[in-house]
């Protein structure tokens, strides 16, 4: 690396909480971090003052297509549930604007004002909308000169079987580009957990596509339903990564040892989850999940959105709950907590490395905080975001939530 190829200079900042350095960016890529005070100059200097710098936050689970997150306050209304909130969604949604690329745009720019740059979004594919939701979040993502890179899931919302067609429209996603295909409590919703999940599962041994499910089933017969994926998984010979299960409610509530049966076959499978930590639950374990080797990422769910007006993107924000609620306090283990929403979290959007080091994308977040456990309990706000070498301040992307 020579002196006339960098771009940007983040100077004197401390990756990790560790010493001093200098992080070195040509284009939008990290090419050196040196000791403070040694690193190459460039077109653009950020004075880091000591600051600690964490590799871009990633959230692995979010719906950008379809907050209220830039209109006035909407009422929470229709039934409770997870039927009554799709009954109550299909209502409002045409009126709110829902799918656009406004609406989208607005989300992703909140989560990059926070710090996340990088974002596995489930998007509504229906008969109502069709595919206009994953145009309009890809063209989000271009309005902010794809600053954060995005994981398309096409999200059958209303069901998969129970709405005739379905089926072909997540085909038509898979052949036009998405990551991924979702799903939706297979029994609960659509009453037949086999005909679901042979319909996915067939999309995507032909198209390459993964699965992202949702399954808030609880206990066993979530559990039933674990075993369902696992068995097309191992029949199939889907690679590992390429299929994940988010909420997952069932894994604490079956018994230690089931827990623990079903932990070691999906480490086996490649079968990941995500979570969105949500209070009043039990969290997934973490040492559990660690020591049998199954990925987990966290995600922020929906944001402002006529499921709950709760949510402001902040994915730290998520960490921090998940790490409360599960009575996480150790040093290392809030590091740990950390990582996944990090460095580890990113697998769930890309297969290459994410962090702080020669190679990577440069997604820099700088905040005024001692080390990455101060940073989490305390939830510091961002003092600065660079997303694939781009630098942005996040006072500059501040916008009201309801304009």
């Amino acid at each position: 690396m020579v002196d006339d190829e960098a771009t940007l200079l983040i100077r004197d900042v401390r990756p990790w909480g560790g010493d001093p350095a200098d992080i070195v960016v040509a284009g939008s890529r990290i090419v050196a971090v040196t000791a403070a005070g040694a690193g190459a100059g460039g077109a653009i200097v950020v004075e880091g003052r000591g600051r600690l710098a964490l590799p871009g936050l990633v959230n692995t689970h979010a719906h950008v297509d379809k907050s209220w997150w830039g209109h006035p306050w909407e009422s929470h209304g229709g039934e409770g549930g997870t039927e009554g909130r799709i009954a109550h969604e299909r209502a409002r949604r045409d009126a709110l604007g829902i799918p656009s690329e406004a609406v989208a745009t607005r989300v992703l720019r909140e989560s990059l004002r926070t710090g996340t740059t990088r974002v596995r979004t489930h998007v509504d594919v229906d008969l109502g909308v069709g595919l206009r939701g994953i145009e309009a979040v890809r063209a989000a993502g271009a309005a902010l000169d794809d600053a954060i890179e995005l994981s398309i899931v096409a999200f059958p919302q209303d069901g998969v079987l129970r709405r005739p067609g379905v089926l072909d429209l997540l085909r038509r996603a898979a052949l036009a580009g998405a990551d991924h295909i979702g799903g939706l409590d297979p029994s609960l919703i659509d009453r037949d957990p086999v005909g679901q999940l042979d319909g996915l599962f067939d999309i995507a041994a032909d198209t390459g596509c993964g699965i992202d499910l949702h399954l808030h089933e609880p206990a066993e017969l979530g559990a039933f339903s674990f075993d369902l994926v696992l068995d097309r998984v191992e029949r199939l010979g889907i690679a590992p990564g390429k299929v994940n299960i988010a909420h997952g409610f069932a894994i604490v509530d079956v018994d230690p040892v089931r827990r623990r049966d079903l932990l070691a076959r999906m480490a086996g499978l490649g079968v990941t989850m995500t979570t969105v930590a949500p209070v009043r639950m039990k969290q997934l374990p973490l040492h559990e999940f660690d020591a049998a080797g199954v990925r987990f990422g966290f995600g922020t769910d929906g944001i402002r959105d006529l499921w709950s007006p709760y949510g402001d993107g902040d994915l730290l924000g998520i960490a921090w709950q998940f790490a409360r609620a599960g009575g996480v306090v150790r040093d290392e283990d809030l590091t740990r907590v950390v990582q996944l929403a990090t460095r580890d979290g990113a697998r769930f959007v890309t297969d290459e490395e994410h962090d702080l080091v020669t190679g990577a994308r440069a997604d820099v977040v700088l905040l005024d905080a001692e080390n990455p456990m101060d940073a989490l309990v305390r939830r510091v706000p961002r003092s600065l975001v660079v997303a694939g070498g781009r630098v942005f301040d996040p006072e500059e992307l501040a916008q009201r939530p309801w304009e």
